[in-house]
């Protein structure tokens, strides 16, 4: 007959301090203060579960009464006090479950025994198992003796919430906070459990297993222990994922790839895929989020060691991540967040994810007229390098020939001061940029247009393809107001431009110096940059609303504070129409809306 089973996180619990798994600074400190002769009348060992609290606190009882102790500081597990003790039999250690005995009277028999000195040995010592659910009288009645107990007393506390104990306690006690286990470490206690079991775990299969646990080793055994009783002693990667009920991480890995094509109709069938496997939707969106945020840590190699997983799954993250854009990190993980906040109150749960999928595909897809013509893109997103750029040469030879009479058409517009100083004869060479420092105009116009027939020409030679688009230029007069206008049509269909539109909304152009010429003064450099970012998209809609290609804007930064309207929260809202309408608060209170 075989021997009765135990249970991993029994049968593997430490019993040195160097088989504490994740602990090493904190059981250094225990082990240096016991070979120093250095120790407190009590202690305070706090964390999240299953990281080591008891099992430190047996061990260190065990290793203060230790006849002769090992020059690394170990008990010698073959004097009579660690027999005793291995065989749990010592009188000298004493352990309290506050959970289930909080009250008064049992802290008076707590306090009765402490009164009782070691029959062998030096010390006795009482850890008290969280100690957090003590109650207040208990407490107070314990306090006496914690701050003034015998010499061969010592007394460790245990908890899970250390902002639950009283300060009074807290201030007689010595605090040891105990770290969460990494993953990388119980994968390595995992394999060493694996070896003395001959059990076969692939890597991949640990990692999930450890990342489950979330730090504690407890529970990683215990998990092992499932996964492992299911398999018959051959743990693969699958096994675990069907055992623990987790999502591939290979499903987000799709998802982002039909992000960056902007394949809506292919995120949605893959969130179908998930739904059929029968994960929970609000399951999967933390889901999508921890992996956008392992995807963003994973960008640059400061932060990839944020990533608890191994080697192989980290590589995978960090060429994903190379394929998208730190903006793109930060609004998606945004619109995760809203949909998790969102969850609970929406009506149609499974629309409310799809809206979400729906949003994330358009982050990175990019514009039709962008998509088919990048060379004309770059020229409108960077207007100050018009030099580099042969086509944008062909858009400046017209100006540049303005003074001679065989072209009427050019001559009909005044040519800006500084682009009159070029030389005639160099026409493949486009006029500076002016002392104001802003880009040519018809660089930003409406370039996309021009560049098309530039191409449709029939002839070849440069003077016919360069007067063919001058020739076409929308110059209808326009004015200001028409300008503000058009201002606000773009704020009103671009809503989810939020921090453009916001910028907007409080930065008006103002009239430069022509009636082509607009300066928009906005706060920040960071809002500068934003604007430049969507500035192709929002000229080419100014252009075509005032019929006009010659329109230049100028985006600076004030050197002055500019007052930007305050974004008031809903509460703020509310209270700001009650002070307005006092009968609003008699409105709430008759429909019972609960914003009182």
């Amino acid at each position: 007959m075989s021997d009765k089973y135990i249970v991993s996180a029994r049968k593997y619990r430490p019993s040195t301090f160097r088989s504490v798994v994740g602990q090493q600074s904190l059981t250094h400190t225990l082990k240096t203060a016991i070979a120093s002769g250095r120790l407190a009348h009590a202690y305070l060992f706090c964390g999240p579960r299953g990281v080591g609290k008891t099992t430190c606190a047996r061990i260190f009882a065990k290793t203060i009464n230790c006849e002769h102790p090992t020059p690394e500081g170990e008990a010698c597990n073959e004097c009579p006090s660690c027999k005793a003790f291995n065989e749990q039999r010592s009188y000298n250690i004493n352990e309290l479950d506050a959970a289930s005995n909080n009250s008064v009277d049992n802290i008076r028999d707590l306090t009765d025994q402490v009164r009782i000195p070691p029959q062998t040995g030096r010390y006795r010592v009482f850890i008290i198992d969280e100690v957090h659910m003590l109650s207040q009288a208990a407490f107070n009645a314990f306090l006496k003796t914690l701050e003034e107990p015998p010499e061969y007393a010592i007394f460790i506390l245990a908890t899970t919430e250390k902002q639950k104990v009283i300060p009074t306690i807290l201030s007689r006690c010595q605090i040891y906070d105990f770290a969460r286990i990494t993953v990388p470490d119980i994968v390595q206690q995992l394999q060493y459990v694996c070896e003395q079991e001959s059990i076969e775990a692939e890597p991949a299969a640990l990692n999930v297993i450890a990342q489950k646990a979330d730090g504690a080793m407890r529970d990683a055994l215990s998990i092992f222990d499932q996964v492992a009783a299911s398999t018959q002693g051959h743990i693969t990667y699958q096994s675990a994922l069907d055992n623990l009920n987790v999502l591939d991480y290979d499903y987000y890995f799709r998802l982002v790839d039909t992000f960056l094509r902007g394949d809506v109709m292919q995120s949605l069938l893959i969130y179908k895929e998930i739904r059929d496997k029968g994960f929970d939707s609000q399951f999967f969106i933390n889901g999508l989020a921890q992996h956008l945020r392992d995807l963003m840590v994973a960008s640059t190699p400061q932060t990839r060691k944020l990533l608890e997983m191994n080697d192989e799954v980290a590589q995978q993250y960090g060429e994903q991540s190379a394929k998208l854009s730190p903006a793109f990190y930060y609004r998606a993980l945004d619109l995760c967040n809203t949909c998790d906040l969102n969850y609970r109150n929406a009506s149609s749960k499974q629309l409310l994810v799809e809206l979400t999928l729906i949003k994330l595909c358009q982050l990175v897809t990019p514009q039709p007229q962008q998509a088919a013509q990048p060379p004309i893109q770059k020229i409108a997103a960077a207007p100050t390098q018009a030099q580099q750029a042969p086509p944008a040469q062909a858009t400046q030879q017209p100006r540049a020939a303005a003074p001679q009479p065989q072209q009427p058409a050019a001559a009909a517009q005044p040519p800006h001061p500084a682009q009159a100083q070029q030389p005639a004869a160099r026409p493949a060479q486009p006029a500076q940029p002016s002392a104001a420092g802003r880009p040519m105009p018809r660089a930003v116009g409406n370039a996309p247009r021009i560049m098309v027939n530039v191409a449709n020409q029939p002839t070849p030679q440069q003077q016919e393809a360069a007067n063919a688009p001058a020739a076409q230029q929308r110059t209808e007069q326009f004015t200001a107001d028409q300008l503000q206008a058009a201002w606000q049509r773009y704020i009103d269909e671009h809503p989810q431009e939020r921090a453009l539109v916001t910028t907007m909304s409080y930065s008006l152009p103002q009239p430069g110096d022509n009636a082509e010429h607009y300066v928009m003064m906005v706060g920040s450099p960071t809002e500068q940059k934003n604007v430049e970012e969507h500035k192709t998209a929002l000229m080419a809609f100014l252009c075509d609303s005032l019929k006009n290609d010659r329109l230049v804007l100028d985006v600076k930064v004030s050197e002055e504070p500019i007052d930007t309207p305050k974004i008031l929260s809903p509460r703020e809202v509310v209270e700001q129409i009650k002070q307005n309408n006092p009968n609003f608060i008699q409105f709430i209170k008759d429909f019972d809306l609960g914003l009182a």
